[in-house]
C-alpha cells in the first residue's frame, strides 16, 4: 500500500477536490468522524455543511499555517478490499497518526486503475493547538507497514507509487468542460507539487496546457490583485476564454496562492528536501551531451528540465520538475551551480543556430495569458477591475479603470 501525506492552508480547497470527485460519480463517502452529515436535504455532497464542521478549530487556531491534512491510502489493485475493509483501515491510520479525535471525512476514489483513500482533516484541535508532527515522517512508514502486515496487503515497491497523480491530464478543449479541466488541473498541481514562486508554478501549470496570470495594479489608491486562468494548445497558444479564480474558488485566488508559495517555501527549506533532486542534476550534467540528451537523461528520472531560451539561442532561465517528489525549483534553488549561467556556458547554442528564431519554449514564456489579442486582454482587465469591491457603487471607480485601461492599451 501507499500512502502521502499533504500539508496546506485552504481545507477548502481539499474538500472542493473531493466534493467535485463525488458530483461527478468518481468518488464516494465512506464515513466521516465528528463531523455533521455532509450532504443536504437533496442527497448531494455539501461543501459549506463540511466547512461547518472544521470552522470552530479554524476559528480556534491560534498561528498554524498549514491548518490542512489530506492523505492518500493507495491498495495495490491485487488488493481486493470491502468497503468495511477499506473503513477499518483508514480509522486505524488515523488513530496511530494520532488524529483519531479529529473531525474528518473519507474518501474512496475510483477515478483510475484502482480504487484508493482520500482523508481530510485537521492539523490543529479544538484550542487550536497544533497536533504533535514529531517524526511523523517516520512513524508516517511504520504505520504503512504495519496495516500491510495486518491486513495483508501488498507492500508498497519503490519506484511505484501510485496516487491520484495519475489522474493529472493535459487540458484538452475538444473534450469539453475546460472550465472543469482547467481548476481539475490547478487544484491537482496545488496539492501534489511544491512552488515556492509565481514563477515556478506559471512553469508547471503551463506543463499541463494551463495558463496562469497575476493581475495587480491600483484604482483611486487602493491596490488590487487578482489570478486569471486558461487554456493552451501544445504549442503554447491561448485559446478559448480566460476564467477569473473567482469563478472557479477561494482556494485558487490570489491570497491563496501567496500563502501556498510560502508553505512550499518553508518545505523546500526543510533538511534533504532537495538532495535527490540535486543528485539527479549533478548526475545529468555532462559537458559531452547536448542540451536534449541531458534533458532526456533527467527524464528517466521523471525530471523534467524546462530551459527558457532568448531570440539567439542562449539560455536565461531554468526549472526543474521532480514529478515523483512533488517539486518545482528554479535553477537559483537547488544551488548556485544549477543557474541559468551555468547550463549555458555547459551546453552553448549551436553556431549555424545562434540567429533570431522562435525556439517552442521561449514561446511557452511569452504566452504568458490565455490569448494574443491585445483588444480581448483590455476586455477582460475592464472586466476583472469592475468585479473588485472597490469598484462597487463608484462611477470613479469605473472611469479610473477604463482611463488605467486606455494607458495600458497604448503599451501594445
Amino acid at each position: 500500500m501507499v500512502a502521502n501525506i499533504r500539508t496546506g492552508a485552504t481545507v477548502g480547497g481539499a474538500i472542493r477536490y473531493n466534493e467535485e470527485k463525488v458530483n461527478r460519480g468518481q468518488a464516494e463517502v465512506l464515513f466521516w468522524n465528528r463531523m455533521l452529515d455532509p450532504f443536504d436535504s437533496a442527497g448531494r455532497m455539501s461543501h459549506e455543511r463540511c466547512m461547518a464542521s472544521f470552522e470552530p478549530f479554524l476559528q480556534a487556531n491560534r498561528r498554524t499555517t498549514n491548518t490542512v491534512f489530506h492523505a492518500s491510502l493507495n491498495p495495490s489493485p491485487e488488493d481486493r478490499l470491502t468497503d468495511e475493509q477499506l473503513r477499518e483501515i483508514a480509522q486505524e491510520y488515523m488513530q496511530k497518526m494520532g488524529y483519531g479525535d479529529q473531525p474528518y471525512i473519507v474518501f474512496k476514489h475510483r477515478d483510475i486503475a484502482r480504487e484508493h483513500l482520500h482523508i481530510v482533516s485537521l492539523r490543529v484541535d479544538e484550542q487550536g493547538c497544533k497536533l504533535p508532527h514529531d517524526f511523523e515522517a517516520r512513524r508516517f512508514v511504520e504505520i504503512t507497514r504495519d496495516l500491510e502486515q495486518k491486513y495483508g496487503l501488498h507492500p508498497s515497491i519503490k519506484g511505484q507509487e501510485q496516487t491520484d497523480r495519475e489522474g493529472l491530464r493535459k487540458v484538452n478543449c475538444p473534450d469539453g468542460n475546460v472550465k472543469r479541466q482547467v481548476s481539475s488541473v490547478v487544484r491537482a498541481c496545488l496539492r501534489n507539487y511544491k512552488c515556492s514562486s509565481y514563477s515556478e508554478l506559471r512553469t508547471l501549470l503551463e506543463r499541463f496546457n494551463v495558463s496562469v496570470e497575476e493581475r495587480t495594479g491600483t484604482i483611486d489608491g487602493r491596490n488590487y490583485a487578482g489570478i486569471i486562468y486558461g487554456a493552451m494548445t501544445d504549442d503554447g497558444y491561448g485559446i478559448g476564454t480566460p476564467i477569473k479564480s473567482s469563478k472557479i474558488g477561494e482556494d485558487v485566488g490570489y491570497k491563496a496562492l501567496q500563502k501556498y508559495y510560502a508553505a512550499s517555501k518553508d518545505r523546500l527549506k526543510e533538511k534533504g528536501s532537495l538532495d535527490r533532486l540535486r543528485q539527479t542534476v549533478k548526475d545529468a550534467m555532462n559537458p559531452h551531451n547536448t542540451r536534449d540528451e541531458f534533458r532526456r537523461l533527467l527524464k528517466a528520472d521523471n525530471i523534467d528540465a524546462i530551459f527558457r531560451i532568448n531570440p539567439v539561442g542562449r539560455i536565461y532561465g531554468v526549472t526543474f520538475i521532480d514529478h515523483n517528489y512533488g517539486i518545482v525549483a528554479n535553477g537559483a534553488l537547488p544551488g548556485k551551480e544549477f543557474s541559468a549561467n551555468v547550463f549555458n556556458e555547459l551546453y552553448p547554442a549551436p553556431k549555424e543556430k545562434r540567429q533570431p528564431h522562435r525556439d517552442r519554449e521561449l514561446l511557452h514564456e511569452r504566452q504568458q495569458s490565455h490569448s494574443t489579442n491585445p483588444v480581448s486582454r483590455i476586455v477582460d482587465v475592464v472586466l476583472d477591475l469592475a468585479d473588485t469591491k472597490l469598484m462597487k457603487n463608484s462611477k470613479n471607480g469605473f472611469n479610473n479603470a477604463i482611463k488605467e485601461v486606455n494607458v495600458n492599451f497604448n503599451l501594445y
